[in-house]
Order: structure tokens, then C-alpha cells, then sequence
């Protein structure tokens, strides 16, 4: 080699060396010789993987079988036994007929960089780690909406939803919510906080607390905006239990204050036919003291219902005496209103499990919210009340139908909701969310069907025969409720 290129050969800061066929060390740069020593008679995998054969994969080797240029990643070992990652680079050297004779193949040392690679590496797994295994759900956002990254939990709740928007995930929408907090951190760059209500992949709603905070690029542009969820339903559900209770105790003082002045007056007559030794006195007194009593017992029992999932008190049922006695109840009622009460009962329909006083409270709840619709209508002369049964293998179902006033879209939404009421002052808004309730510990469900100025049809649908889990835990419950 010319003495010129010689020296420029040695200034070269990496590691250069020129091989022949054989993978024998011809000549090496200054560079190679500190850190590799004496080269002569050696061949490269010799030197710097201290190998006895050559490597499988040889990228000097594959220079002179293809005459190209070969690049490839390697770990070599100096003389004091520093491993160091070297970027290898191969070039073919040829003669005057063009006959690749050597291959000249420099390393460069990259030790430190794929340090700070692998650096990089644990780095991103640490905060992915984080990113995934945070206890709430995080979805990232393109300006568009579109989710093209979330963690476990966003992708448990909602699915994996890579690709939608993020109103068709969180809302079930097909348009853009607005105002748009993921929007609005776009356009100013501001961390946002605002509570939602969402729907989760299985249809239950969430009351969650969003944070929205962007993502910047180098040049400091918003390339993207991640949202932070976390569901504060139970939250939300204590806060909502804590208000009605107090609105519990506010709607139900003045009832049994008023059942109370009954029972007082219900004793005063028994008292009083006692000491005259008048039957009649008494016989009217003690009627009014049953009254009050059995009206008190039923307020207690919405109450427990509203205040403590109460296991029912299972037992087998015949699902015809059940509506023959609701509808015996109401009878007396109705005709006092002048409404015609009717019932549509097939008798094929057999025995299901149930709490007995719990099925009357829901059952004669919603017959007394019918009577209630017909009294209310003043459009129609003619009102009517019809109880059906129906059944099949599995459910037995209770249909209460009426011709009353009827309930509108809002009124439908609200109807099972607590302590609201369509009647003003006349309702305390217990009945129907007490009925839903009992109809769901016994693993059924009502629908309501209404439109205003026709009526409203309940459907309450109950299983034949008592839940699994019901029957596992039933036998504490309803020891609990014989002591």
C-alpha cells in the first residue's frame, strides 16, 4: 500500500482491516492493532471473535462470492476482553482484470450507542409497562378522533377499538360530541377536566373523570392528545345512595306521621269500646289499627328494599294464585274509581320460585300506578285495567295493561328511576324503582312499553325456577330473616 493512503489508512478512527480468501489478515489499521494486537499469519474470526473456525454468517465472505458491498452488526472481544458492537461495513478490492483479490472491511465501534439503544429500550418497557398497567383507561387520539393506541384497561372496557373514533367507542355516537375536550386541547394545547358518562363494551354505563393532555412532537407541534379515564361510578353511586337517603327520609316523614296519627286514633277507639264494653267501637278501631300497621309493613319493606339488597325468601309459588290474589286486592279499589278490571290468566302456567311478599309488592305496585293512569285521564270515560299471565318452560310472565293517560319518551326514561314521580304531590316516587328492584334480586326484569293518551303495558318477567347463585347464598339469607 502507497505510503500516502497508508497513512490516511491508520487515521481512520475505526477499526480497518483488509482480508483474502482465506479470511487472513493482510494488512490493519493502527486502531485495530492497539486494541486487537499482532494481526500476522491470523485470520479475522481468530482475532475478533477468538473463534477456531470461521462464523456463519460472514459478510467479507459473502463480498467475494456476490462483488457487493455488505453491511452487518457484530460483538468482538479486544485483547484485554472488552466486548465491543461494532457496525461492519465490507468493500471489494479488485485487480486490473477486475477480479475481487481482497475485501476491505472496516468496523466502526458503536458500543455506546447501542447503550443508549438499550437504554432507550428498557426505558420505553418501563413506561409502556406503565402506560398498560395504569388503573384507568387511556386512549390516544389523532386529530380526526381516531384511537391508534390504548392500554389494558381501555381495551377490557371497550374492546380494542384501534381505528375508530372515539365517540363511536366511548358513546355509541355517530357524530362528534361538542364541546370536545380532545378537540379543544388541540387547538390551545391545555390539560382539560370534565366529567362523562360513557358506555362500556357490555352496555353499562360509567361515570368517569377524563384528564386530556397533549402530545408534542420535537419542534413542539400537538401531534396527538391522550385521554385519561378513571370510573368513578362507585363514587358516584355512594354520593347518589348518601342524597337519596336523605330524600328517603325526607318523603316517607310526612306518611308515617300521618299512619302514625292512625294507629293513635285506631287505640283510642279500642281503648275507649273496651272500657264502655262496646264491640262495635272496638271492631272499628282494631280495623283501623290493621290498616295503618299493614300500610307501615309495606313502607318498611320499600324501605329495606331501596336500603339493602335484601336476599328474597325463596320458596315455590303457584303463579295463578299469585295474580288471582293481586287482583282480588285491587278489585274493591277499582270499582270504587269506576275502573273495569279484568285478568287474562292461562292456567298451564305452573309454580316458579319467588318471595311471595316481595312478587305482591311488585305486582300490586305497578297495578296500583295503572289504576292511577285511568284515574288521571280525564279524556276518556270508559278505563280498564287488564292482569294477564303468561309463561313458558323457563320464565313466567305478569302483564298489567291500562288505557290511562300513557307516559311520554322522557316519563319512560325516568320511570324506574328513584323518587321520581309523573303524579306531583300524590306520589312518592318509590313504587316503581322498589318493583324493579325486587324484579331483578329474583334475576327477572320489567320493560314498559307506554305512549301518551293510550296507556301502558308492564311486562314482568320472572325465572321459573331460582338462580344458581341465589341457591348458594340463599340458605345464610334466609336464616338471617327467620331469627
Amino acid at each position: 500500500m502507497d505510503l500516502p493512503y497508508k497513512e490516511y489508512f491508520d487515521a481512520i478512527p475505526g477499526y480497518l482491516t483488509v482480508q483474502n480468501r482465506d479470511l487472513k489478515i493482510i494488512t490493519a489499521n493502527d486502531r485495530f492493532r492497539q486494541d486487537f494486537g499482532d494481526h500476522e499469519g491470523r485470520y479475522c474470526y481468530q482475532v475478533y471473535k477468538q473463534r477456531p473456525e470461521q462464523c456463519e454468517i460472514c459478510p467479507v465472505m459473502r463480498t467475494f462470492h456476490d462483488g457487493q458491498r455488505h453491511r452487518s452488526e457484530e460483538q468482538v472481544t479486544c485483547l484485554d476482553g472488552t466486548v465491543v458492537s461494532v457496525l461492519v461495513y465490507t468493500k471489494p478490492i479488485r485487480n486490473e482484470k477486475g477480479e475481487i483479490t481482497e475485501v476491505l472491511e472496516m468496523s466502526t465501534d458503536i458500543t455506546e450507542i447501542k447503550a443508549l439503544q438499550e437504554q432507550i429500550r428498557i426505558s420505553q418497557k418501563k413506561y409502556r409497562t406503565l402506560f398498560e398497567e395504569v388503573p384507568c383507561y387511556i386512549s390516544m387520539q389523532d386529530k380526526e378522533l381516531n384511537i391508534f393506541d390504548s392500554n389494558k384497561a381501555f381495551k377490557e372496557k371497550f374492546d380494542t377499538a384501534l381505528g375508530k373514533k372515539c365517540y363511536e367507542v366511548y358513546k355509541r355516537r355517530k357524530n362528534e360530541c361538542f364541546p370536545c375536550m380532545v378537540q379543544d386541547t388541540f387547538r390551545d394545547g391545555r390539560q382539560r377536566v370534565h366529567e362523562e358518562v360513557v358506555t362500556s363494551d357490555d352496555g353499562q354505563p360509567l361515570n368517569v373523570l377524563v384528564h386530556t393532555t397533549p402530545i408534542r412532537n420535537v419542534e413542539g407541534d400537538i401531534i396527538s392528545v391522550m385521554e385519561m379515564s378513571a370510573d368513578i361510578t362507585r363514587i358516584r353511586d355512594l354520593q347518589s345512595q348518601l342524597t337519596s337517603i336523605g330524600l328517603l327520609i325526607s318523603s316517607i316523614s310526612h306518611g308515617l306521621k300521618g299512619l302514625i296519627n292512625g294507629l293513635d286514633g285506631g287505640i283510642y277507639l279500642v281503648n275507649y269500646g273496651l272500657k264502655k264494653d262496646n264491640q262495635e267501637r272496638v271492631e272499628k278501631g282494631w280495623e283501623i289499627v290493621l290498616r295503618n300497621v299493614g300500610r307501615i309493613r309495606s313502607m318498611v319493606l320499600d324501605i329495606l328494599y331501596y336500603a339493602k339488597d335484601r336476599e328474597p325468601n325463596w320458596e315455590k309459588l303457584s303463579a295463578t294464585n299469585v295474580l288471582e290474589e293481586i287482583f282480588s286486592v285491587i278489585d274493591t279499589k277499582a270499582q270504587e274509581q269506576g275502573i273495569k278490571l279484568q285478568r287474562d290468566i292461562d292456567l298451564e302456567v305452573a309454580d316458579f320460585d319467588a318471595d311471595e311478599q316481595a312478587i305482591r309488592t311488585l305486582l300490586i305496585n305497578l297495578a296500583e300506578n295503572s289504576l292511577d293512569a285511568c284515574r288521571l285521564d280525564k279524556k276518556k270515560e270508559d278505563h280498564q285495567v287488564q292482569l294477564s299471565l303468561r309463561g313458558d318452560m323457563d320464565h313466567v310472565r305478569f302483564e298489567i295493561e291500562d288505557n290511562g293517560i300513557g307516559m311520554d319518551n322522557e316519563t319512560r326514561e325516568k320511570a324506574f328511576s328513584l323518587f321520581f314521580s309523573s303524579k306531583g304531590g300524590e306520589g312518592t316516587g318509590l313504587g316503581l324503582f322498589i318493583s324493579n328492584k325486587i324484579a331483578q334480586a329474583h334475576g327477572g326484569s320489567i320493560t314498559l312499553d307506554s305512549e301518551p293518551g293510550k296507556g301502558t303495558r308492564f311486562i314482568v318477567s320472572l325465572p321459573r325456577n331460582r338462580p344458581m347463585e341465589a341457591k348458594e347464598d340463599g340458605g345464610e339469607a334466609n336464616a338471617e330473616k327467620k331469627v
